[in-house]
């Protein structure tokens, strides 16, 4: 099941949780008695690995240093709008959540819990989660801008129309210069029959051209005013005047009339409801921007995570808003309510590398670091004028787009990048068999051939016999453009990129080099689907000096070996681990932390 992407208004506070409303009281009886940090919640140990544990704070420490500044912004603003609802007499309860929660799960046909359990496996959001951090700063904005987003009987009405009303068919033709639609215009009215060949050839508007001029079916209050006055006033067959879209000039040909099909009485309510809701919530974003520009311009906010003389100072706190203290530890608890489990799971990968190179006697040096980020920019094009790595580049690039600082790439990306290199890069060999096919893979002939591709064996045999029949290039190439499935193929006649020898595809190279030029393939599977080929010849070699390459063909070998090599290791890691993880309830990894896992200890390759 798929569920449609939250708007920016949810997005903004897709990861707060739902701060207490006794939250000021709490922080008053801390002063006179400190109750327990709000990370006893969380186990002492989080993770066994092999032995070695992964404690509480280690695992809050990260997710502060990752989330940290993130979470806190989203903790303040939620503190901004319950502040305010409370100044405003504003109370979103449990029931109200529940309530929305249902509504919305009845759009799915689904119950509230089913539609949770959907939420969860798809986003991976657990339900307290979405209620909390999405569904209650969503009711609280709405209940906060009511006055901004009401909807008015006219508006309902107006809405109902468009969507049940009458409906209006009609070809366009559109042209950029006057004279010209003109003459069209002239032709269309002598010859209305041709309207839909005129379209087709001369409309400059592409996407209607490419159906003979249909527009979808056209309805009122759809946002163009003069378009939809000139529809409905056609009837079938009739010819609208020449008028002004935009840059150009428009004229049309009524196809057909679609009657209003109005709702019955009994689901009506229903819809006008949901018709409501809809344009409540298209104001909402809006509105919410205005409500939060006036909210913080009044607020009192500062931020402690993150500034070295702040954190000197106030060495528990986070942050403030409007004199209401976050404390360090209720931020660390509310990072791993949300991204923990993430965390960990890089930790453990972590750990299980480190013990891994203690055992092969390997360290990872500076010097190692260094390299690698030097290789990442050589790979993803980061060179200097002198042909050296552009590192400065490369990293600014990844600070920039990634949202990292450079000590976190390297120490989420860079490290176990070389931690992996360095325990398979003894086990590398590239023997003459390797350096002889890397020659004919990138600079060996290619084969050139066209491709029928069908979706089953039944239409294969009839192109396979239609091709026996006229085996010509020419008749091949006709047989692609109607049979073949594939867009490449049939937008071309059939003829699809070279196929080159050791390119991952064996069975059709096979096929494809042991062809004679003019000679036409049995059936071959692929996956799927069925081809049939047809050999035009194969491509001289530019390169001839295997010698002259033998450097880079080395080099690009070793690469991929080492990068396969890589993959395999961390798998075989991941499936001999014995790990407990405390705070998830697990004793071994899923598939799923082991994608996590490979994902986390990727290539550093962008």
């Amino acid at each position: 099941m798929a569920f449609p992407k939250m708007n920016s208004l949810v997005q903004r506070f897709c990861w707060l949780l739902v701060l207490a409303l006794s939250l000021s009281s709490s922080l008053a009886q801390e002063k006179a008695a400190p109750p327990p940090s709000p990370l006893s919640a969380i186990p002492p140990v989080v993770a066994l690995v092999d032995g070695q544990t992964i404690s509480r704070e280690q695992l809050a420490n990260e997710c502060l240093l990752r989330y940290g500044p993130i979470v806190l912004d989203n903790l303040q603003n939620k503190q901004l709008i319950l502040q305010a609802c409370i100044a405003q007499g504003i109370t979103i309860t449990n029931a109200d959540v529940d309530n929305e929660i249902s509504r919305m799960a009845n759009k799915f046909g689904l119950s509230a819990k089913l539609f949770l359990d959907a939420i969860q496996q798809e986003r991976d959001i657990k339900p307290s989660q979405y209620a909390n951090e999405i569904v209650w700063p969503m009711l609280a904005l709405r209940a906060l801008a009511a006055d901004k987003i009401q909807v008015s009987r006219e508006e309902i009405d107006r809405a109902l129309q468009s969507e049940y009303g009458e409906k209006v068919q009609v070809r366009m033709i559109a042209l950029s210069d006057y004279k010209r639609a003109e003459e069209l215009f002239a032709q269309a009215k002598a010859a209305p029959e041709q309207f839909r060949r005129l379209a087709k050839q001369f409309s400059e508007d592409a996407a209607s051209a490419s159906v003979e001029g249909l527009l979808p079916p056209i309805r009122r209050f759809g946002g163009d005013d003069q378009l939809e006055s000139m529809a409905f006033q056609l009837q079938p067959n009739q010819i609208s005047p020449i008028f002004k879209v935009g840059e150009l000039y428009v004229f049309l040909q009524c196809v057909r009339l679609y009657p209003a099909t109005p709702p019955s009485p009994q689901v009506l309510p229903a819809i006008e409801q949901r018709i409501a809701d809809g344009l409540r919530d298209q104001r909402l974003a809006g509105a919410a921007d205005q409500i939060f520009a006036t909210l913080k311009s009044n607020a009192r906010i500062v931020t402690i995570i993150g500034n070295p003389d702040l954190e000197k100072r106030y060495p528990n706190i986070a942050g403030f808003i409007n004199d209401e203290p976050i404390t360090r530890d209720f931020l660390a608890l509310e990072c791993i309510n949300r991204h923990g489990r993430e965390i960990l799971r890089g930790e453990i990968n972590r750990v299980l590398l480190t013990q891994m190179l203690s055992k092969s006697n390997k360290t990872v040096t500076p010097a190692d670091i260094s390299a690698e980020i030097s290789r990442a920019a050589d790979t993803m094009g980061y060179i200097r004028a002198d042909g050296s790595p552009d590192v400065e580049g490369w990293l600014k690039s990844v600070i920039e787009e990634d949202g990292v600082t450079s000590d976190l790439y390297i120490k989420d990306a860079v490290w176990p990048s070389v931690a992996l290199h360095k325990l398979v890069e003894d086990s590398i060999q590239i023997t003459q068999e390797d350096l002889q096919k890397g020659f004919e893979a990138n600079y060996g002939p290619r084969a050139e051939i066209l491709a029928v591709v069908t979706s089953n064996q039944r239409t294969a045999e009839e192109v396979f016999r239609k091709a026996r029949e006229n085996l010509t290039e020419q008749n091949f190439g006709q047989l692609a453009a109607e049979y073949s499935i594939e867009p490449i193929s049939r937008a071309n006649f059939g003829k699809v990129p070279p196929i080159r020898r050791h390119g991952g595809q064996p069975t059709l190279e096979k096929v494809a080099f042991d062809l004679s030029p003019g000679e036409v393939s049995a059936i071959v599977a692929l996956d799927d689907n069925f081809a049939v080929l047809y050999k035009q010849g194969e491509s001289t070699p530019i390169v001839q000096d295997f010698e002259a390459v033998k450097p880079e063909l080395i080099k690009d070998i070793h690469e991929k070996k080492i990068r396969a090599a890589m993959q395999q290791k961390l798998d075989e890691i991941l499936h001999a681990a014995q790990i407990e993880n405390l705070l998830e309830g697990s004793t071994q990894l899923s598939n799923q932390d082991i994608k996590s896992a490979r994902q986390t200890i990727a290539p550093i390759n962008r």
